[in-house]
């Protein structure tokens, strides 16, 4: 049964490699070449449907390297994506070349819904670390609503959250300042970090300064500047890529940084406090050195 419906997906997805030159590009696994239904709704974090048997469905895998494109704007529309490991993003690149970064897909994440309306992807979606991607042939997705309602509503409402993600990310745009809006995004970063079972206080950037500045609305410079700024006042450390998250709390409801003078103040406060500390701790260990010595 299991090798007759893997048969039938091969020629669902035959022609969905065969028109992606990109998909033609990504390597399969080694492993395991296929996810079950039950597999795949726990990775999209929504309930499997319990009258559909978790074999009678199954789904390819397929690798892409970093900085492959998985699709192009313009491309023929026929398979959505889910991200079963790895870091993209999604983006729209006008008549000069220019990029408008779109989100930064992750684990769990559904994207190629911009596809559906015209029969074309409306954006670029490139690997930004090496990818495992599972695909969802339309056909598929739309046969399987027709026979499950209750699965059709919730493969719905995986799209309805990448929405409201999108609606959310638009009005911070237009609210916040440049410096909220680098905070809340560090703040979303831990959370999905967080959400995927990693450490929500350490984790590297899978995306340049360029590109989250693209994301937020700023320039590069600004993300650099306001990273730093962050820092210097111990909300966060950085170490290139790495990012480690000292005060949640405090990036999650800042408004605006305080001037660069107050800053540097605070710095110094740290610093001196630290030295104190450091101080008292030789002194208390010279004490014990001292008793130590007079046994």
């Amino acid at each position: 049964m299991a090798s007759t419906q893997i048969s039938e997906i091969r020629s669902d997805t035959s022609s969905a490699n065969m028109h992606s030159s990109s998909v033609e590009a990504g390597w399969q696994r080694q492993g395991k070449l296929w996810s079950n239904l039950k597999e795949l709704c726990d990775l999209l974090r929504i309930p499997a449907a319990s009258s559909i048997n978790d074999e009678e469905f199954l789904f390819q895998h397929v690798q892409f390297k970093t900085g492959q494109r998985i699709h192009t704007i313009g491309q023929a529309f026929d398979t959505l994506y889910i991200v079963h490991s790895g870091f993209l993003k999604t983006v729209l690149i006008d008549e000069f070349g220019n990029e408008q970064v779109l989100s930064f897909p992750m684990k769990g994440d559904l994207f190629g819904v911009d596809g559906i309306h015209t029969r074309r992807y409306a954006s670029e979606a490139v690997a930004l670390s090496n990818c495992d991607l599972i695909l969802l042939p339309f056909k598929k997705f739309t046969s399987l609503g027709r026979a499950h309602i209750e699965l059709e509503h919730a493969m719905y409402s995986v799209m309805s959250r990448e929405l409201v993600r999108e609606q959310a990310m638009v009005s911070m745009l237009g609210a916040l300042s440049a410096e909220a809006r680098v905070a809340r995004f560090l703040v979303s970063l831990s959370e999905r970090f967080a959400e995927m079972g990693y450490s929500s206080k350490l984790f590297n950037l899978r995306m340049t300064r360029h590109e989250i500045g693209s994301y937020l609305g700023l320039t590069l410079e600004t993300v650099s500047r306001t990273l730093s700024a962050f820092n210097e006042i111990g909300l966060i450390t950085v170490d290139q890529r790495s990012i480690g998250i000292k005060d949640i709390d405090a990036l999650r409801t800042l408004r605006r940084l305080p001037p660069s003078s107050s800053r540097s103040k605070q710095a110094g406060k740290k610093s001196r406090e630290a030295a104190a500390a450091l101080a008292a701790s030789n002194l208390e260990a010279n004490k014990d050195l001292n008793q130590l010595a007079a046994v």
